[in-house]
C-alpha cells in the first residue's frame, strides 16, 4: 500500500505530487512538459522552472515565484495558483492521515482542520456558490485519483457497518478482529472511515501486527470513550492514545464525508480519502473493493450501500461479481430483512454463488475465502 517517492516514473504517469518526484523527473526526463505538478511548493525551484520546457504542462496550487510562473504561462503551461483561506487544498495530491485531519486538537476538535472544513462546506453550501462547488469536486477528483494510485494492485475488501456501534462493547471487539484476520490474509480492509463498525475494522487493521493482548488493551482505552457524543474531542484523544502507545500499526483505508459531518473520521486508518459529495463517495467506496464486502449490523446506510454493491454485481456492470457476506441472521432477516430481498433479486444469475448471510462474525473471512473461489 505505500507508494514509492517516485512512482510517477515508476508508472509512466504524468503526475508530480512531491518535490522529491519533481526533482527525480527534472534530473532523469530534463523537461516538464506535459507534466501536472499537484500542490508542490516550488518556491526554491525556480531555476529548474525557468531552465526547463513547460509546454503543456498543468500547475494545480503550486507556490513558485512570480517570474517563474511568468515564464510557464509564456510557454503555455496552465497555472492554477495556491487559495488562501481555504481549510482544505483543493489540488492535494496525496490522501489524508489521521495526523492531517486532527491537527490543533489540543485545541479541541473545532479547530481541527477537518471541523473547519465541515465548517466551510456548511456555510458555502448555504450560500450556493458555484465557486465552491467547483473548489469542491476538483477535491474530491483528486482524492479518487489519489485513491486509485494507492490501491493499484491491492485486494481491497470493504467492511461497511454503522456508525451506532460503541467501543467497549463485543461487538465492537468483534469487528476489531475481523479486520485484523482479514489484513492477516492479505487483504486492504476499506471502511467508510468514520466511528463505531468502521473504526473498529480499522483498529484490527492497524493492531495486525500485534497479538491479542494488545488488541484487548486497545479496545479498553478506547472504552473510556465509548462514542464519539457527546465530545469528538476525547473520542479522539482515546484513539491517538492508542496510536501513540503502539505506533507501528498496519495499514488501511477509511473513505468517510463531509456530508455527514456529526460523523468525525476515525484515526486508525493509515490513509483517508475524505469526500465532500457522498454520493461519488459511496460509489467510490464500494467500487473499490474488487475482492469482496462484509456487511456487519447497521441501520440505513448500511442498509443503502447493500444494495449499491448488489447493482453492479447484478448487471455485472464492473465485471464478475464480488462476494457479499452479510453477517448476523436476526438482523438481516428479521430486524432489517435485506437478506431475503437479496437472495431473491440474485436467484439465477451469477451473483446467486456470490452472496451469503453468516451468524457470526468469525465466519466472515472464510465465507469471502469460499465465495471469492
Amino acid at each position: 500500500m505505500q507508494t514509492s517517492p517516485a512512482h510517477a516514473v515508476h508508472h509512466g504517469d504524468r503526475e508530480i505530487e512531491t518535490l522529491e518526484e519533481f526533482d527525480a523527473i527534472v534530473s532523469s526526463r530534463g523537461t516538464l512538459s506535459g507534466f501536472r505538478v499537484q500542490s508542490v511548493d516550488l518556491t526554491d525551484r525556480t531555476r529548474e522552472l525557468l531552465t526547463n520546457d513547460t509546454t503543456g504542462a498543468v500547475f494545480l496550487g503550486c507556490r513558485m515565484r512570480p517570474g517563474a510562473a511568468e515564464k510557464i504561462r509564456a510557454d503555455g503551461a496552465l497555472v492554477l495558483p495556491p487559495l488562501p483561506g481555504l481549510p482544505f487544498d483543493p489540488y492535494r495530491g496525496r490522501l489524508y492521515t489521521p495526523d492531517d485531519l486532527f491537527a490543533s486538537l489540543d485545541k479541541g476538535y473545532e479547530a481541527t482542520p477537518d471541523a473547519l472544513a465541515y465548517a466551510w462546506f456548511q456555510r458555502t453550501k448555504a450560500d450556493g456558490d458555484i465557486f465552491a462547488s467547483m473548489l469542491r469536486a476538483v477535491h474530491d477528483d483528486s482524492m479518487s485519483d489519489a485513491l486509485d494510485e494507492l490501491l493499484r494492485g491491492a485486494r481491497v475488501v470493504g467492511v461497511m457497518g454503522g456508525h451506532a456501534m460503541a467501543r467497549g462493547t463485543e461487538e465492537f471487539r468483534g469487528a476489531a478482529r475481523l479486520g485484523r484476520a482479514l489484513t492477516h490474509a492479505g487483504f486492504t480492509v476499506a471502511t467508510g472511515g468514520g466511528p463505531g463498525a468502521m473504526e473498529a475494522a480499522n483498529l484490527g487493521a492497524y493492531a495486525a501486527p500485534y497479538d491479542d493482548a494488545v488488541l484487548d488493551e486497545a479496545c479498553e482505552i478506547l472504552s473510556t470513550a465509548p462514542s464519539f457524543t457527546p465530545s469528538i474531542t476525547d473520542w479522539a484523544r482515546a484513539a491517538f492514545e492508542v496510536r501513540t502507545r503502539w505506533p507501528r500499526g498496519d495499514h488501511s483505508v477509511g473513505i468517510p464525508t463531509w456530508f455527514y459531518g456529526h460523523e468525525p473520521p476515525n484515526v486508525f486508518a493509515s490513509h483517508i480519502a475524505k469526500y465532500f459529495a457522498n454520493a461519488t463517495r459511496e460509489d467510490g467506496l464500494l467500487a473499490r473493493c474488487n475482492a469482496g464486502v462484509v456487511f456487519l449490523p447497521g441501520a440505513a446506510g448500511t442498509v443503502q450501500e447493500v444494495f449499491d454493491n448488489a447493482t453492479p454485481n447484478y448487471y455485472e456492470s464492473r465485471g464478475e461479481p464480488t462476494p457479499m457476506v452479510l453477517v448476523d441472521r436476526a438482523h438481516w432477516t428479521e430486524k432489517l430483512p435485506a437478506w431475503p430481498l437479496l437472495r431473491s433479486l440474485a436467484r439465477e444469475r451469477s451473483m446467486e454463488a456470490r452472496i451469503t448471510l453468516v451468524d457470526r462474525i468469525e465466519e466472515a473471512p472464510e465465507a469471502l475465502k469460499r465465495l471469492g473461489g
